[in-house]
């Protein structure tokens, strides 16, 4: 009976404290946005700038590998919203550039990883679209995966955290490079989590606040 109380009260605890860090989400509308967005008929998703840090660095750290899995992860994640996106195309009243040709656009113009450096409405210029979405995602690994899948066991996926995420989308105009729309939010990441379940279950928190929805 000890042991079920036990259990029930720490499976509420880590309930509620994921609750709480995943409360954080701030959007920003400009009030240009409806009169823009209604203009707009083909979006490309730019490639993701994501970065791997950690609570606690490993002893068996290693940067280069470190910089591959963060291009891994950018890619995974660019395609987990394309994918999104273009499996609920029916809601929304644009479409979405292939990510592939947004790609190997920027690729081709020798500017894939020189994003930074350019303004918004070129990207859109060179892309041929009529905005771009930037994303960027920021991963901190903060406990261990042995932990973790203990916990999910016992508990139930979604409740071994081994990360925090935080994840800012922003919509800029392509006629113009301004800034529309801006969501940001805070993620626990669990032991099962993948890029394409995050970004689902980041899609379905953002709803109704993504500019394109009918």
């Amino acid at each position: 009976m000890k042991k079920s109380i036990l259990l029930f009260l720490m499976s509420f605890l880590v309930i509620y404290s994921n609750a709480q860090f995943e409360s954080a989400k701030q959007v920003f509308e400009s009030p240009k946005l409806k009169q823009e967005v209604a203009k707009h008929k083909i979006i490309a998703i730019l490639p993701f700038n994501a970065t791997i840090s950690y609570k606690r660095v490993p002893k068996n750290f290693d940067e280069q590998s470190n910089k591959k899995e963060e291009a891994t992860l950018a890619y995974n994640l660019q395609s987990g919203m394309y994918t999104y996106l273009l499996r609920k195309s029916k809601d929304f009243f644009v479409t979405f550039q292939d990510i592939e040709r947004t790609n190997a656009l920027l690729k081709q113009a020798g500017v894939y990883d020189k994003l930074a450096e350019l303004t918004q409405d070129s990207i859109a210029k060179l892309l041929k679209v009529d905005a771009v979405i930037k994303c960027s995602y920021a991963y901190e690994k903060t406990g261990s995966e042995g932990g973790a899948i203990v916990k999910s066991i016992l508990l139930g996926a979604g409740t071994g955290k081994v990360a925090s995420g935080e994840l800012t989308m922003q919509l800029y105009n392509g006629a113009d490079g301004e800034l529309l729309w801006r969501f940001y939010k805070q993620m626990n990441e669990d032991v099962m989590s993948s890029a394409n379940a995050m970004m689902e279950r980041m899609m379905r928190k953002v709803g109704r606040n993504f500019p394109y929805e009918k």
